[in-house]
């Protein structure tokens, strides 16, 4: 019986977490930027996160772009002063395929003429530019990509291109399914899809996800209305009917989509689509039907071609057929190049029949950027903070990537081997820097040129720059480094200009550096009042080994300490003496007195001794009577 009843508690608890896991539904996580509080947004009670996981930027008033966009009352800019680039960075994000959504924003009372214009990229891959007149098209208040996180980070980053500064209304992590738009034979968890176009055709209005009811799988996707293909091209047909094999993994489209469509006309039986592109990408077109004409009963009386940009990419399209039955959603995916500045679709009938379409998407297939090296963005980080960098400078996000906005005063170059990035330059000449070299800098095994002349920057040279071997320029001229010139930086053997002059530095001259002067490299040391021991500088004295600078130090210390010893030695001693003699001084006047005193004594004792001795001698005194 107890066995029974730990069984059936067992059952219960694991029932529960499956409830429990049902209930949490996927991954979601929504960013009011500016915010300084969560935020619910009505009808839906919505939450948004207050601000969080920014590198820079202003909060202010937001004011309304679109209608689409969330209701939200704040915004996050970026005024060039905080740096060209700026991102979030959320940490903390389930691994998995995710829809991250961003919409921008205008500063409040500020003009729609004066709209920014910045470039986006996600995980350092740029996946969007904003256009001219985004302010007034709903869809273009905001860009949408589907991407794989597998490192539990997502970083979104917002370049300026000069028009302006960048404003975020908001940003979506909502999690979706992991084969959600899978296209053979090239998909895979690097491609990023980037959506370029959604559209729901015939009757109805314009929706997201949420609207529609739709499974939360699906990214909470937005569908704009499509009423016509063109003037008196297609008459809207819809329906109540239920659709079968809408709401079905991987990509959850909503049923209620289906059932609205375009139909062509006899007049003009063609439908075609034409959407101005970038040119010389990939796009992956996702065109969606149901039969829900009541004309058509049965397979064979429906049936069109479809071509995009000229081509025939789907032929004898038969819906009835094709899906199984009436009233049955049909998805078709075909991913295509796109050499010029449009791609175009058009459905076109077989003899005596007529095409219909129920929506639309395009996606724009983005091949990510090789990122740079971790090791040498941490070693950057460290500099950043040792260098005190102003955020004019704007390192955030990868030094590398995006290639149209690498790091300000960072060359990089693409390791073809190990298919990363890699840093082989620094110029921060005359930039105002302060604070000093760190050790890490070593960890940028690919460096080639360091230019940090002109600066204050100051402590020491770090004896681990002589492990960067590939070094063939190294000026470190006008600043205030101090100390010695290390023995490891002989171990440059590619160097070929290495300037520290003006400087507070002292010493020798390493041997090994002296000793390339003769190989037609280029040195510089003047303006360093200690420094000796090669042509042009002060002959240095005699020179003394590491260990035996040691020596003496230790000696000097042990001699000093000597002294001093004796120094308390022979002041407490003279200090004893100076006491007894203040003791000595003060006693004398009683001394005195008990001296006579004792004399007295004695001489009475004396005396009274003599007369005794001589009554002896003479005998007994007889006394008269």
């Amino acid at each position: 019986m107890l066995r029974f009843l730990l069984l059936r508690m067992l059952l219960l608890c694991f029932a529960s977490s499956l409830a429990t896991a049902a209930q949490r539904g996927p991954f979601a996580m929504r960013i009011s930027c500016g915010a300084r509080q969560n935020v619910q947004t009505k009808p839906t009670t919505t939450l948004w996160y207050k601000d969080f996981g920014y590198t820079g930027g202003i909060p202010a008033n937001a004011s309304k772009t679109s209608y689409i966009a969330p209701p939200l009352k704040t915004l996050r800019y970026f005024p060039l002063s905080e740096g060209p680039s700026n991102c979030y960075k959320i940490s903390k994000v389930p691994k998995g395929h995710y829809s991250v959504r961003i919409f921008f924003g205008l500063v409040e009372q500020a003009r729609a003429t004066n709209e920014p214009l910045f470039d986006i990229s996600i995980q350092g891959t740029q996946i969007y530019s904003l256009k001219p007149g985004w302010t007034i098209q709903d869809d273009q208040a905001f860009t949408e990509a589907r991407v794989f996180l597998m490192d539990h980070t997502l970083s979104i980053c917002f370049h300026s291109t000069g028009h302006g500064d960048p404003a975020i209304l908001s940003i979506e992590i909502l999690q979706i399914d992991n084969k959600a738009y899978y296209f053979e034979p090239n998909w895979s968890q690097e491609i990023i899809l980037r959506t370029v176009k959604r559209l729901s055709c015939g009757f109805g209005q314009s929706k997201f996800g949420v609207d529609y009811g739709a499974d939360p799988l699906g990214g909470d996707r937005f569908w704009q209305h499509f009423k016509t293909f063109g003037q008196d091209s297609d008459r809207p047909r819809s329906v109540e009917t239920r659709i079968k094999e809408a709401s079905h993994p991987p990509n959850f489209y909503p049923e209620t989509l289906y059932r609205s469509a375009l139909v062509s006309t006899s007049s003009q039986p063609d439908l075609s689509y034409i959407l101005e592109v970038d040119s010389n990408k990939n796009y992956s077109v996702w065109l969606h039907f149901a039969e829900i004409d009541n004309s058509v009963s049965s397979k064979g009386q429906r049936v069109f071609d479809i071509m995009i940009n000229g081509n025939v990419e789907f032929k004898n399209v038969d819906i009835v057929k094709w899906s199984g039955d009436r009233y049955t959603a049909l998805v078709l995916n075909k991913t295509v190049t796109v050499s010029g500045r449009s791609l175009t679709i058009t459905l076109s009938p077989k003899e005596g029949s007529l095409a219909i379409i129920t929506a639309i998407e395009i996606l724009e297939v983005i091949l990510p950027e090789s990122k740079t090296l971790s090791d040498e963005v941490m070693a950057l980080q460290t500099l950043k903070k040792a260098l005190g960098l102003p955020p004019r400078f704007g390192w955030n996000g990868d030094p590398c990537v995006p290639q149209q906005h690498p790091w300000t005063g960072v060359d990089c170059q693409l390791n073809k081997s190990r298919g990363n990035w890699v840093i082989d330059g620094l110029g921060l000449d005359n930039q105002g820097l302060k604070g000093f070299l760190p050790k890490d800098i070593s960890r940028l095994h690919n460096l080639q040129i360091v230019n940090l002349s002109g600066n204050d920057v100051g402590g020491a040279i770090p004896s681990s720059l002589g492990t960067v071997t590939t070094l063939q320029v190294l000026d470190l001229s006008y600043n205030i480094f101090n100390g010695s010139i290390p023995e490891s930086m002989g171990q440059l053997t590619s160097l070929k200009t290495l300037n520290l002059n003006g400087n507070f530095l002292s010493g020798m001259v390493p041997a090994a550096l002296g000793a390339r002067l003769l190989h037609r490299a280029s040195f510089n040391f003047t303006d360093n009042s200690g420094l000796c021991g090669i042509p042009g500088l002060p002959t240095c004295g005699p020179h003394l080994s590491a260990g035996a600078k040691v020596g003496i130090g230790i000696g000097a210390f042990i001699t000093f300490l000597f002294l001093i010893t004796c120094s308390v030695c022979w002041w407490k001693r003279r200090q004893n003496i100076i006491r007894a003699q203040q003791i000595a001084a003060r006693a004398a006047p009683y001394a005195k007195k008990r001296t006579h005193f004792s004399r007295d004594i004695q001489m009475t004792r004396h005396s009274n001794y003599g007369n005794a001795h001589t009554a002896v001698e003479n005998g007994p005194i007889l006394l008269g009577g």
